[in-house]
């Protein structure tokens, strides 16, 4: 799939089929995160790769709607530290659901609104934090209905002043 077809076509989803991912996969998912651009190259972040459904549990205790997190196969916490900017976790995470998109595995982005929680689940130094949680998993046989359709480009951009 070219990059521009991956996309466009790729969507959050939050159910997925009882099947594992395998290790190249979620390798190649974490690779594509590491490869990221970042804030000066400092490459700030930290992956926690989450196999383990009763981990995934716990940590779906974080979040609010994070009701989706353990019937997934993974996730991928990521971590920055203190000064580490969001936006570098935000591309990272875009990275690897592309990725995981293009070898036919769903995702889906969750935020932890209790940070201590999430650092207490995943046994992180204080001074860090998850901007992010990307869930990961495949697609159940039967897909889900479409989403809300997008917004159209001739409402959404405006030339040259609002």
């Amino acid at each position: 799939m070219d990059a521009y077809r991956c996309i466009i076509t790729k969507r959050d989803t939050r159910v997925y089929a009882d099947k594992p991912i395998p290790p190249d996969a979620l390798r190649r998912i974490l690779q594509a995160g590491r490869m990221a651009g970042s804030a000066k190259n400092s490459q700030l972040w930290r992956f926690v790769l989450l196999q383990d459904r009763a981990r995934r549990e716990e940590l779906a205790t974080c979040g609010q709607f994070s009701g989706h997190l353990p019937k997934a196969a993974a996730a991928v916490a990521i971590v920055m530290p203190k000064g580490g900017y969001d936006l570098d976790a935000g591309r990272a995470a875009q990275n690897m659901m592309l990725a995981a998109h293009a070898q036919g595995i769903a995702s889906c982005p969750v935020s932890m609104h209790d940070q201590d929680c999430a650092r207490r689940v995943l046994g992180l130094p204080e001074e860090h934090r998850i901007p992010i949680v990307i869930v990961f998993g495949y697609p159940p046989a039967a897909a889900p209905a479409p989403g809300v359709p997008r917004v159209s480009l001739d409402e959404l951009v405006h030339h040259e002043r609002w």
